[in-house]
Formats: structure tokens, sequence, C-alpha cells
């Protein structure tokens, strides 16, 4: 499947490759990329006078008694919830719990109030947006005038799959070395003290703020067959509460759209996001299931080596990079196709049942008429209104979330995107929180992912990822929420 997936990539490539030659485009195509220049470059001027470049760059800390009300009362129920799906309720350690929320509200308080923090994180932005100007000197020579955005506008292909190839040989290469091994056993081994975690599952957790759902769990390969139910529930939580270096970088990306300012500031927060959805993960799978084994608190990783050399190491990290970034780019392709064909049968609904009309009217126009858009905007009203998001853009955060779920992450981000360029927000405060909204791998196909990708770590634990798979979906859903209500609490 994968050699099928890579040579589907590479001919997509080669088309891409190809187009460059004058001699094989005919004079239609040559005006139909002209056309789509000239609205690229119209949309490009109408984002360069958006306000929110100026007003994101300018978010404080700010206390406010409403918001920090709303959100204390969304945290309170999105415990509630964890609580109430729990598998064993009087077994919850309240202690470790109350612990992982304090260091997670702390970091939300330190990203926004203290400049020594801000710095910390601004410095860890300006990496990742270096790692972007990296990426696209390789992409300039492949590519050639096609990066040229004011040519060809943002392509997706051109300028985020590239991304996620080389920070993926980028990230194997820190493993070989050691580097990442290091400062992830440093951050296991303070969880570990803090929070009385085994020390497997502390390292698995620190590891998932850098690397991905089934690259992180590699870190503790050899205690995997041994973990208790518990082990495993932060595992897959902390698993798809979080995101991996070479999704985050592409992400960074797309919302910044080319601006480095804004590319540094969306930076800043999804590293963030990423960070504190580490101990809300540790909070919310402690209390889904509560630990009641024994356990070992050893802290040590897994000698588990990705290459035999250093050029061995990028060679199999480049590989893998171009498998996620081919997977990135089908899904996506067939997920866009998907949204079309059933927004197709919800107009055609709407049309035979007049309810377009009543749509459109009831939304004051910000819905045409029946769509996927609008079920998700409001089937997830509720739950968003939670983080302290502006009422008026409820219903767009609402649908990022159920894409999210239902599509995946990438499809958020990119509708996302799409929304800031468009000026589609009424506060710049829930582009900020949305981007937390949206953190993580929590979706329905990443259920599968991690069964199968766990599951080959330890065959005769895989009947225990199934069984909590859909839990650890709703946990790294509830942790992602959490962050943002904590956020919400100091913006206005």
């Amino acid at each position: 499947m994968n050699k099928f997936i890579l040579i589907a990539f590479a001919l997509l490539m080669g088309n891409v490759l190809f187009a460059q030659d004058g001699q094989t485009v005919n004079d239609t195509t040559v005006a139909a990329v002209a056309e789509t220049a000239e609205a690229v470059v119209a949309t490009a001027q109408t984002v360069a006078a958006n306000p929110y470049k100026e007003i994101l760059t300018q978010r404080t800390f700010t206390f406010n008694i409403g918001s920090i009300l709303r959100g204390l009362c969304g945290m309170a129920i999105i415990i509630f919830i964890a609580w109430f799906f729990s598998t064993d309720r009087k077994k919850v350690q309240w202690g470790t719990v109350g612990k992982a929320l304090a260091l997670q509200l702390v970091i939300a308080i330190s990203v926004l109030m203290f400049p020594a923090v801000q710095t910390v994180f601004e410095v860890m932005g300006k990496a990742f947006v270096a790692v972007l100007d990296w990426t696209k000197a390789g992409s300039n020579f492949l590519f050639g005038s096609l990066m040229d955005t004011g040519k060809f506008g943002y392509v997706f292909v051109l300028q985020i799959l590239p991304t996620i190839i080389f920070f993926s040989a980028l990230t194997s290469l820190f493993f070989y070395l050691g580097i990442l091994q290091k400062i992830v056993w440093a951050m296991g081994w303070c969880l570990t003290k803090l929070m009385k975690l085994s020390g497997a599952e502390s390292l698995s957790c620190a590891g998932n703020i850098f690397l991905g759902q089934t690259e992180a769990p590699l870190l503790v390969k050899a205690y995997i067959p041994n973990m208790t139910r518990s082990e495993l529930m932060l595992i897959m939580t902390s698993g798809m509460a979080t995101m991996a270096g070479g999704v985050l970088a592409a992400y960074i990306g797309m919302l910044g759209g080319g601006d480095k300012v804004l590319e540094v500031e969306f930076a800043k927060h999804l590293l963030s996001a990423s960070v504190m959805a580490a101990p809300g993960a540790i909070a919310i799978s402690k209390i889904l299931k509560p630990q009641t084994e024994e356990f070992d608190n050893t802290v040590e990783v897994t000698s588990e080596k990705i290459g035999k050399n250093v050029l061995d190491a990028i060679s199999n990290g480049t590989t893998d990079g171009l498998k996620l970034a081919a997977n990135v780019a089908a899904m996506l392709l067939v997920f866009y196709a998907l949204i079309a064909g059933f927004n197709y049968i919800f107009d055609k609904i709407g049309d035979i049942t007049s309810l377009n009309a009543v749509v459109a009217e009831a939304t004051d126009g910000r819905f045409a008429g029946l769509s996927l858009e609008f079920f998700l905007s409001y089937l997830f009203y509720p739950v968003i209104w939670l983080t302290g998001i502006n009422s008026a853009d409820l219903p767009l955060v609402g649908r990022l979330l159920g894409e999210k779920l239902i599509l995946t992450e990438f499809v958020g981000y990119q509708s996302l995107a799409t929304m800031i360029q468009t000026g589609a927000f009424v506060s710049t405060k829930s582009i900020i929180l949305a981007t937390y909204v949206l953190c993580g791998f929590a979706n329905f196909a990443s259920v599968g992912i991690q069964i199968g990708g766990i599951g080959g770590m330890a065959k005769d634990k895989a009947h225990i990822l199934s069984e909590y798979g859909f839990r650890a979906l709703l946990g790294a859903t509830l942790v992602a929420l959490l962050s943002a209500a904590m956020i919400g609490m100091f913006l206005v």
C-alpha cells in the first residue's frame, strides 16, 4: 500500500514539475493560471489590509472577572464530562488530577503574562519559522518559480507538504544523535516526581510534545507489553491531544500564510497548545481510567535506533516524511471531495424542501443553505461556548471542531486559515482559541492508527487499545477544550 502512495505522490510532484515546461502547457491552461494568479494577488492585498495581524501581535494578559468565571465554568463542565465517562469514578486520584490541571493553568498564564516565558516560546517559534525557510530552499530548487506565491498563489502541495518531509528527517537526525531522548527524559522525570506517574507513561507523554502518536511510544517500547490499563489510556490520550513537530511546522505555515510576523505569533500559540496538552492529557486520562494497579516508575528511555549512521537516519526520516506527506495529500483530496459530495446532496435536499432559504435567513446569510458546515457549526455550538469564544464566532469554531473530529485536524486548520484570510471572525480572541481547540490528532481515524501502531508493539494489548480507543478520543477532545478555556480566561 505504501508503494502505491509513494508512486501517487511522485506522479503528483512530477506533474507539478512538468507543468514548468512552457511547451507542454496550452494557451487555455496559461490563461487559467494567469486568472488564478490575479485572483490570489487580489486576495493577498485584501489579507494585507486585514486588522487581524496588528491585533494578534498585541494580545496580552488581561484580568476580566466575566471571562474568568466563564472559563472556570467551562473547566468544571469539562471535568464533569470526563468524570461521567470514567471507568471507576470512586478511584479517581484527585491529587494527581489537581496537580496536572494546575501545571496546565500555570503554563497558560505564563505564556500570556510573563515576558521570560513568552521569550522562550517566541525563540522556539522562530526556530520553527527558520525550519520553514530551510525547507523553502529545497523546494525552490525542485519547483523553481512555482514557489512564487505572487504568481501562482499559496499552493498547498508546494508550500506545506515539503515541510512535513524535511521536519521528519530533522526529527530522525535528533533522535539518532540522542538529543531528543535527553529532552524527553528530563521532562518525563519531572512529570514522574511531580505527579507520581510511572516512568514509561511520563516519557511517552513528554515525547508526544515533539513526536507523533505512534512515534512517541517507541521511547518506551520495551515497557508497553507490561503497562497497566491506566498507563495505556494516558499514552493514547496524550498521543491524540498533542501535535508532532512535522505537522506543527505545517500548521504554522498554513495559518501564517507566508507572513513572518504572523507565523511567529501562531507558532507561539501552537507550541503552547501542544505543551499544555501534556499535563491536560494526564488530568483527563487519570479521570477516565484511574490508576488502580501496581506500576514501574523507572524513568529510562528505550534504546531504539532508527538508523545505522547519520545518513541512514536522515534517509529513514525522509522516507517516513514522504509517506506522511503523501498520506496527508491523499487524505485531504478525498475528504474535500467527500465534503463537496455531501454539500451537493444537502443543497438538493434544501432546494426540494425550501429549507435553504430558511437557513440563509436564520443565519443572516452566513450559510446559503443546508451544508455539512452548517450542521457541524451548530452541533458543537454548546461545547465551544465553554471555551469563552465570542458568541458571534461560535458557529465558525463549532464547525472547525466538527471537521477536526470527523475529517481530520488538517482539514480543520486549513479551514481556519481560509477563515483568517477572508476575515470571517468577529473577534481575534476566537482565532487564538481556535488554534487551541484544533490542537492534536483527536479524530476517528486516529483510533485505528493507534490500535495498529501501538498494538504492533504489544499484540496482547490490542484488545485494551480497542476498548479504550473512543474514550481516549473523547479525552483528547476535552484536553483541547480545557486548554482553550484556560487561555480564554485571560484574553478579552
